[in-house]
């Protein structure tokens, strides 16, 4: 006897339908599992034998084969513990359901006491599921929530392997999940704007950062908030939109990084990885590919403090997915795309000792260093800044003073205002902001009065700008633009543009 059910696996972000199909023969017996599994697959054999035992249930005493179809698409993972119990059990007639299973996906790892645990990865079989011809799925009551944030599905959240056999044989039939409502966002009060004394030019370049979606390099010596001041930029951000919150929660599912009872991400994600990550760490890869931290900051902010710390390798892969949007991941056995539309922030000193510049320290630095320590940021990483901002120490009377500075809260007002400007403007495009606007939209967004055009027309001949800083400041100017609510680019927009370019490094 035969029989044969359907379950998913994950590619990347992507998922494919695989079916698993159960024969019986008598001959022997044993369980050979076929199809390119990995080894977790493989020891599904005894997990499945001791549920089926431990539920009550009789493991066939038969020659049996399970294949995983297609059989060139590798297997991994222990999601394929449930539908090769239940592609058993309707094999051996143990199992006879009353309804077709032809558009129902099965997951999920089984106990040795048939209990079923939570898999990653299942919002993006959710929501790829309906693509497929799928219409129901049946996996852990862990999962149940995560999988109803997509509308269209129906989901059955299972905690045990006899509940489910109970529904399928129209017993006791399992209570369908209900839709999935977002959590509310939790307002932070840490790392508030008006708890950092001064600094007031770098937090008008994160306003800017925040409302167009725009890179920011922060320099100056150590100790003068650049850090304080690119973590708040996460709180600046406006919150995410359903569709963001989706694209960030998927990323997360696949990756195992859900915390348990989170159902999804809800808040902007903030990465800062050690300088010691690895290439690998940084844009994703492995012999079995993984979202890398460009793709766990999605829409969201990468850090990246003591940029300069960095091996050069790590910060030379982050120039194609700044400029794409996204980090293709190439292996022998193929290639996955994982999403990477994160804003850049990084702070460095401006020479190992930190103190060049400074006029209340003494740098003690040569010359030769400073130049060596700089030059480790190559001209087209620097070029993918839009927002270059020296960062200067504080002044006693200013850290020591009563006065408050702007709240976060009034900065991120103004952000959304902007940023609603951009949805509106960007209605009928696939970009949200205007850092992500290409060349096409430049030509209908980015037009400059005359003045203006002047004014960029000298920058470029006297510091010789690329054709890609070029783009950038109108990006920039555009950003400044709505901010003060101006349909169109002006001169002052511009001009305040170009005062973030930098001093030292002429892109």
């Amino acid at each position: 006897m035969s029989a044969k059910i359907f379950t998913a696996a994950i590619v990347g972000l992507n998922t494919a339908p695989v079916e698993v199909e159960a024969d019986l023969s008598s001959q022997l017996p044993g369980i050979f599992i076929v199809g390119l599994p990995d080894k977790a697959v493989e020891e599904a054999r005894e997990r499945v034998r001791s549920a089926l035992k431990n539920s009550g249930l009789e493991f066939p005493r038969n020659k049996i084969t399970v294949n995983l179809a297609p059989a060139d698409l590798k297997k991994e993972g222990t999601a394929y513990d449930l539908p090769i119990a239940v592609a058993l059990l309707m094999a051996s007639g143990q199992l006879q359901p009353n309804v077709s299973l032809n558009t129902s996906l099965f997951l999920g790892e089984l106990s040795l006491d048939g209990q079923l645990r939570p898999i990653p990865g299942a919002l993006a079989i959710s929501r790829q599921a309906l693509k497929h011809g799928f219409n129901t799925i049946y996996l852990p009551q862990g999962n149940a929530a995560e999988a109803a944030l997509v509308d269209g599905i129906t989901v059955y959240g299972v905690s045990e392997l006899p509940a489910l056999l109970s529904h399928l044989s129209g017993q006791q039939p399992l209570t369908k999940q209900r839709p999935t409502k977002l959590p509310a966002l939790s307002l932070s009060d840490s790392n508030d704007l008006s708890d950092i004394k001064g600094q007031e030019q770098a937090k008008r370049a994160l306003e800017i950062a925040a409302a167009g979606g725009h890179n920011i390099l922060f320099s100056g010596p150590p100790g003068t908030g650049k850090t304080l001041l690119a973590r708040a930029l996460a709180t600046v951000l406006p919150p995410l939109s359903r569709a963001e919150i989706l694209e960030v929660t998927e990323i997360y599912s696949v990756t195992g990084l859900l915390q348990p009872g989170e159902v999804a991400k809800i808040d902007r994600p903030f990465r800062a990885p050690h300088h010691t990550a690895s290439d690998i760490a940084m844009v994703g890869g492995g012999s079995n590919p993984r979202p890398g931290e460009i793709s766990l900051a999605h829409r969201g902010v990468l850090f990246l403090d003591e940029i300069a710390e960095f091996s050069r390798p790590v910060l030379e892969n982050l120039r194609q997915p700044l400029e794409g949007g996204q980090i293709v991941v190439s292996r022998a056995s193929g290639s996955v795309a994982y999403p990477a539309k994160f804003i850049l922030v990084a702070a460095m000193n401006p020479c190992p000792c930190g103190f060049a510049g400074d006029k209340d320290k003494a740098c003690t630095c040569t010359p030769a260093m400073v130049w060596r320590y700089q030059r480790k940021l190559s001209g087209p990483l620097i070029d993918r800044f839009d927002l270059h901002v020296e960062v200067p120490r504080v002044p006693f009377d200013k850290l020591s003073g009563s006065e408050v500075a702007e709240a976060t809260n009034l900065v991120q007002q103004r952000v959304n205002v902007a940023r609603g400007r951009q949805r509106e403007r960007f209605r009928k495009y696939n970009f949200l902001t205007n850092a992500e606007m290409d060349l096409k939209g430049l030509k209908e967004f980015g037009t400059l009065p005359s003045d203006a055009v002047e004014l960029l027309r000298q920058a470029v001949n006297k510091f010789h700008l690329s054709a890609r800083v070029y783009h950038r400041l109108i990006k920039v100017a555009r950003t400044i633009a709505d901010l003060a609510g101006e349909e169109a680019i002006a001169l002052p927009h511009l001009a305040e543009a170009l005062q973030y370019r930098p001093r030292t490094w002429q892109g």
